[in-house]
């Protein structure tokens, strides 16, 4: 009686502590992109964090092989998997896990294969009344609950891909459906989100316009949008397309069939997994290679890597520094906002002015004034909606919070982006304050790349919040190069303890301003 008590309640904690485990793994595992090498080379790198697990693991493993009774063996496992339950209960997160449909699969899969072996085992149990047996086998499916996900997207990897080709073709009739549609495609390392945010804006003055969401940038986002928001009357899709791997572009090229193209700029974005740059070069140039003919490609003349990779099909380009079919010139910045003049290729001028703040930004409004202004809108007809054009969210969005004025730039920082931050944190009069983990998914030039960011905030911040210890190392080192004070540098373990600390710090009787640049997941 008491050893049967004892197994149900050792099952039905390992069931908790082996859930929790699970849901933690497929958590991380999303994080990764659902990427088997990504998710396998992040487990690699941070097998510190799986430390807790394995030694209750060992710790279950080793009390099995004891020369001990049932019932201490069970209770000891109780003991066990509830102290584990406990270590394992959810941690809050910047971004919890989705549970969409895949994950739920993924789920279901797990609980079925787990329930199969047990079930099998206590067959095995039955017959041959070696009670210890099921308990091993409870203990392992805990011990790989981190593998188990893997297992689970390797068996339904073949019905994931059924079902999103599925979507796919469905994506493709809707878009054969609206043959008056244009499609207009915006890739770049950085700067294709506020494009895509303010050409939309500017489209909608004379055009009904569709724009994938938020960062709906991969294929399965793009099908998505199509499936649940395109309508007949939509005359305009403005779709983003991002990249991680060579063929990304193309891949989504290949759904959607772009009439126009923007590229806004290439840099050292995802080396991680490009590998080089001219891996990045070539997969955002897969959609110039993907325009019909008399298709419209819009390239960024500012941007020294697409100058240098060049186009083999004709080209509009915009700029603010170099010469550019459409240039903007008498650009005045400050805290309050930013005006400025554009010069169409006839040789007509406009002035326009925007409450966004940035050279930067001044650059995406040009960029999309090229476009609509090729697209029919005339450029005195675009100065309302550039008056009316809102911060994209995260990336250099203002915020006012009593004593306190924050810039969230805490979108996926990248070199181009830190510089164009630190210039608007540049512009503000208060006590300067950079908090930031650093960038990442930057390769090799990651170190480097970092503590240049530090060198140039040497040269604007007041004082500096560095998010984690690890991410630190190389900012404050560049910091330190340019003999910044060490007085003026703190180190946070997370955001929250930065933020925390952020609003103690003395400011010396000035208002703080507070540039959040970047934000990383749970999984750096």
């Amino acid at each position: 009686m008491i050893t049967n008590i004892l197994m149900s309640l050792s099952i039905v904690a390992f069931a908790f502590a082996t859930a929790l485990s699970t849901v933690d793994s497929m958590h991380f595992f999303q994080l990764n992109s659902y990427r088997f090498d990504t998710h396998t080379k992040w487990m690699r790198e941070n097998s510190r964090r799986f430390l807790a697990h394995s030694t209750f693991s060992v710790l279950m493993l080793i009390c099995l092989f004891l020369e001990i009774s049932i019932n201490i063996k069970a209770g000891v496992l109780v003991a066990l998997f509830a102290l584990a339950c406990i270590w394992e209960k959810p941690k809050k997160a910047k971004k919890p896990l989705v549970y969409t449909p895949r994950v739920k699969r993924m789920l279901v899969t797990i609980i079925v294969v787990s329930t199969v072996a047990l079930l099998a085992t206590c067959a095995c149990m039955l017959k041959n009344h070696h009670e210890s047996v099921i308990l091993l086998v409870a203990t392992l499916i805990y011990a790989l609950a981190p593998v188990l996900v893997l297992l689970a997207n390797l068996i339904n990897k073949p019905m994931e891909l059924s079902i999103n080709n599925g979507y796919t073709r469905d994506a493709k009739k809707i878009l054969r459906s609206c043959p008056d549609l244009k499609i207009i495609g915006i890739t770049g390392s950085y700067g294709k989100t506020s494009v895509k945010y303010y050409l939309t804006t500017l489209l909608k003055s004379k055009y009904n316009v569709l724009m994938t969401p938020e960062s709906y940038n991969t294929p399965m986002g793009v099908v998505k949008t199509i499936r649940g928001s395109l309508k007949a009357t939509h005359e305009i899709f403005v779709c983003e397309m991002g990249a991680k791997w060579v063929g990304d572009i193309k891949e989504l090229c290949d759904i959607v069939h772009p009439h126009h193209g923007v590229i806004t700029s290439i840099g050292p974005q995802h080396l991680e997994s490009f590998k080089t740059l001219d891996a990045v070069k070539s997969t955002k140039f897969e959609l110039s290679d993907s325009l019909p003919e008399g298709g419209m490609l819009v390239l960024n003349a500012d941007d020294q890597n697409i100058k240098d990779h060049g186009s083999n099909r004709p080209y509009i380009s915009y700029a603010i520094e170099n010469d550019a079919d459409y240039k903007a010139f008498d650009i005045s910045v400050s805290q309050r906002g930013t005006s400025f003049s554009v010069k169409a290729p006839n040789g007509e001028t406009e002035q326009y002015t925007t409450k966004l703040i940035g050279r930067h930004n001044v650059l995406n409004i040009v960029g999309s004034i090229a476009i609509s202004h090729k697209m029919g809108i005339a450029l005195k007809d675009l100065k309302g909606a550039v008056r009316k054009l809102e911060g994209v969210p995260h990336r250099l969005e203002l915020k006012e919070n009593g004593a306190v004025t924050i810039i969230d730039d805490a979108y996926n920082s990248n070199p181009s982006g830190t510089k164009a931050a630190l210039e608007a944190l540049s512009l503000f009069d208060g006590y300067k304050i950079l908090v930031t983990p650093g960038m990442v998914e930057l390769g090799s030039k990651q170190d480097e790349l970092n503590r240049e960011f530090g060198r140039n905030a040497s040269k604007v911040c007041d004082f500096v919040v560095l998010v984690g210890e690890k991410q630190a190392v190389p900012i404050k080192a560049g910091l330190l190069d340019e003999k910044y004070s060490e007085e003026k540098i703190f180190v946070a373990d997370n955001i929250n303890e930065a933020i925390n600390f952020v609003y103690a710090l003395s400011s010396e009787g000035k208002k703080k301003i507070v540039l959040l640049e970047n934000d990383l997941p749970d999984n750096y």
